[in-house]
């Protein structure tokens, strides 16, 4: 069944003041498992469990007719396949499903995709970009590591164990995905379509994933967000051993500030983690505050050579354990190459084989 909590107008109460986060639905509140609550008439919130230190995904079901429209898909297990069983029969009244939007190629978005589509007979709506690198991420199951892979993490810093680590959890990704569909609808920033006869517009965020499409609709006020905007974490940006040189971060910044100007203040906001909110402008901007705050102690702290595992505490409020360690050292290069970019630090390699970085302006560092 569905629970409406949403007053009968045609979206949730838009509270008084905008300059701040506010849930319309409360704080900590979520539907039960295998239920929804409707958000927006049409637009009904759906939660599933995850194997993860985060424990939840938020999922989305868009009346379209006489079907209904998935966004994200929750991750490849039997107990999440079960509990959309309980979906299909209750809230969606065993009517069918008309098309599956996935907003990036993360495992807990993605995973069930193919399961989905194959048993309904629609297609997958995604970008090209994280379609393609899922499918290649995917083909990883069952291989070695790289030494490419392996090469990046020494140059990191890290260990022989966290290294060992490293080599056991590659080819991962695949154990939690269904088998991904051979063909695909591309979905690029801009790109509107008619979903319950309302236009949805997909806009692209990028840094956390490569192109990640958020689904906005100004109709009914609503940004289904994904991990783009989330509202009370921030998602991981992080550098992957594939393009050890790349700035996601520089990305990142930009598309939040670009998602920023293009949504109204009173957006209501129903993300992947966490509960729907309102404050969608005052949310990215602390993004990008937090993201060059740290930028900041970052550059402090680089006025001696540091090496990537060393620079965990300008970034990190919790201590770094081995089972964060390679996310954290993603994070933390992802940092370090922006102020590459930024012209305000450098790298160089140590004789150990592990890389330096440092303040731009001390050309004395790597003497």
């Amino acid at each position: 069944m569905s629970d409406t909590l949403s007053p009968s107008e045609p979206r949730a109460q838009i509270p008084d003041n905008l300059s701040e986060i506010s849930y319309p639905y409360g704080l900590k509140k979520a539907p039960e498992l295998g239920q929804t609550i409707e958000m927006a008439p049409g637009i009904h919130w759906l939660r599933m469990p995850l194997p993860y230190m985060l424990d939840h995904i938020n999922l989305y079901l868009i009346e379209d007719g006489d079907g209904w429209v998935i966004v994200d898909t929750g991750v490849n297990t039997s107990k999440v396949r079960d509990l959309w069983e309980t979906v299909f029969e209750g809230v969606m009244g065993g009517r069918p499903v008309t098309k599956v939007i996935v907003t990036h190629l993360h495992p807990d978005h993605v995973g069930l995709a193919g399961w989905l589509t194959r048993r309904f007979g629609v297609e997958l709506w995604m970008s090209r970009t994280d379609y393609l690198m899922c499918r290649n991420l995917v083909l990883d199951t069952g291989t070695e590591a790289p030494e490419e892979g392996i090469r990046f993490y020494r140059e990191a810093g890290l260990n022989d164990a966290q290294i060992e680590r490293y080599r056991k959890r590659f080819g991962g990704f695949g154990k939690d995905v269904s088998a991904i569909p051979q063909s695909f609808r591309r979905l690029v920033g801009g790109q509107e379509m008619k979903i319950g006869g309302r236009t949805w517009r997909a806009i692209v965020g990028s840094g956390h994933a490569p192109e990640h499409i958020c689904m906005y609709c100004p109709e009914a006020g609503v940004l289904l967000s994904g991990d783009q905007v989330l509202p009370c974490i921030s998602s991981n940006i992080s550098v992957q051993p594939t393009e050890p040189q790349a700035d996601p971060l520089t990305d990142w910044l930009e598309s939040c500030a670009r998602i920023r100007d293009e949504l109204p203040a009173d957006t209501l906001v129903g993300p992947a983690h966490n509960e729907p909110f309102y404050g969608v402008k005052v949310r990215l901007q602390a993004l990008i505050d937090e993201h060059e705050e740290d930028l900041g102690k970052l550059e402090t702290m680089l006025a001696e050579p540091k090496k990537p595992n060393e620079v965990f505490s300008a970034l990190f409020r919790r201590p770094i354990t081995d089972d964060l360690v390679h996310m954290a050292t993603g994070e933390s290069l992802a940092h370090l190459n922006c102020l590459i970019t930024r012209g305000r630090a450098r790298r160089f390699m140590g004789e150990d084989g592990v890389a330096r970085y440092v303040q731009s302006s001390r050309e004395d560092a790597a003497a």
